[in-house]
């Protein structure tokens, strides 16, 4: 039996099972053994469907400050966005699959250079390897966030088949990963606590953590909850190879629909409405993406000298924030070992300049001189 087949009989097996209390742990190994089998199906050991002469063209070197992955099904619009938006030609036509390969462009906006890639339209089936679909998958998990083009005139069903074809592909979207301590050891057993309620994993908790843990074969290692999460997060923190990512939804065709119609689609969360053909709300999309990837623009500054506006060192917004630490970090690696303090100017500052520590948390376009 296949892979493919074994997940079909997984997922038969899932909808057939009661949920209830009782059946929380079997659903929970099944899961599991789902999780584990979809990352054999991406990652084939013979290569089948994903490497050689077939990747032609999705061998994009990661250029700029961050990168956008344009995603979405055939004929939505996504080659007019990349030329709109960086200038770039992508070949585009009234028919579907007009792009079969990887397309780059440079979208130079607020002093910084942002790649963004026009991928092949994704098809239903993606994630088993239909069409290219291995390959735009994979190069979307290298991006900093997914601008995903949706068809406004179309039924909302895309958008549910997008999300769910990149949710199996171990794909999170507008998703923070759970709070929870994960410890791998070599002997002591298995230790499972809990800081508070767990109430998305029935009755008894442990004993669905602990299936889990027996299906990856982990005998020895720490577990504790600091929030309250599902088995579906335990399971990403143990394959450990998710990626959390910010998702745009871009509703384009904006034009050929009423008024009422546009505001419900401009009113969900994480969404935008544009006219890519009548070139509408562009400069509101190029706003939004700004303000999704949460680039944070620094401006050193040597003793005595004005600041160097011309070329920013630009940060990734992390879950920790970006810190002076992180400046010092991206500027020379050594840089650290020597620190002493920081004077800062901007608006993270109560007062400027602010003499500062390494754990400062700078803001957008502060003045940092490193003592």
């Amino acid at each position: 039996m296949g892979i493919k087949e074994k997940i079909a009989e997984i997922q038969l097996e899932m909808a057939r099972t009661q949920k209830n209390k009782a059946t929380e742990g079997h659903l929970g190994m099944l899961k599991a053994k789902l999780a584990k089998l979809r990352t054999q199906l991406l990652n084939p050991e013979d290569g089948a469907g994903g490497g050689g002469g077939d990747d032609k063209g999705f061998e994009v070197v990661k250029y700029g400050d961050a990168r956008i992955a344009l995603i979405g099904f055939p004929s939505v619009g996504k080659s007019t966005a990349l030329s709109l938006l960086t200038g770039t030609e992508s070949e585009a036509a009234a028919y579907e699959f007009t792009t079969l390969t990887c397309i780059p462009g440079i979208i130079n906006y607020k002093g910084t250079k942002i790649q963004l890639l026009d991928l092949p339209g994704i098809i239903e089936g993606a994630a088993q390897g239909k069409g290219r679909g291995r390959q735009v998958i994979a190069v979307a998990k290298s991006a900093d966030l997914i601008l995903m083009m949706l068809d406004a005139t179309k039924p909302d069903a895309h958008k549910a088949i997008l999300e769910a074809e990149l949710e199996s592909t171990g794909i999170r979207l507008n998703k923070n990963p759970a709070d929870i301590y994960f410890k791998k050891k070599k002997t002591g057993g298995i230790k499972f606590n809990t800081m508070v309620p767990l109430t998305k994993m029935g009755e008894n908790p442990s004993d669905v953590v602990y299936r889990v843990l027996h299906e990856y074969k982990i005998h020895n290692c720490e577990v504790v909850f600091r929030e309250d999460a599902s088995i579906d997060d335990f399971i990403d923190l143990v394959e450990g190879n998710r990626r959390f990512i910010k998702c745009l939804y871009c509703y384009n065709k904006i034009d050929a629909i009423t008024m009422e119609e546009v505001d419900v689609l401009a009113k969900q969360p994480h969404s935008i409405v544009v006219s890519c053909h009548q070139n509408l709300n562009v400069d509101r999309l190029l706003a939004k993406m700004w303000e999704m990837l949460a680039l944070v623009r620094v401006y050193t500054r040597r003793r005595g000298e004005p600041p160097d506006l011309n070329e920013p060192s630009v940060l990734t917004h992390g879950r920790g924030g970006v810190t002076i630490k992180t400046l010092c970090s991206h500027l020379h690696r050594d840089m650290l070992k020597e620190f002493k303090y920081a004077l800062v100017w901007g608006q993270s500052c109560k007062h400027t300049p602010q003499r500062v520590g390494k754990d400062h948390e700078l803001m957008d376009e502060d003045v940092v001189q490193v003592g």
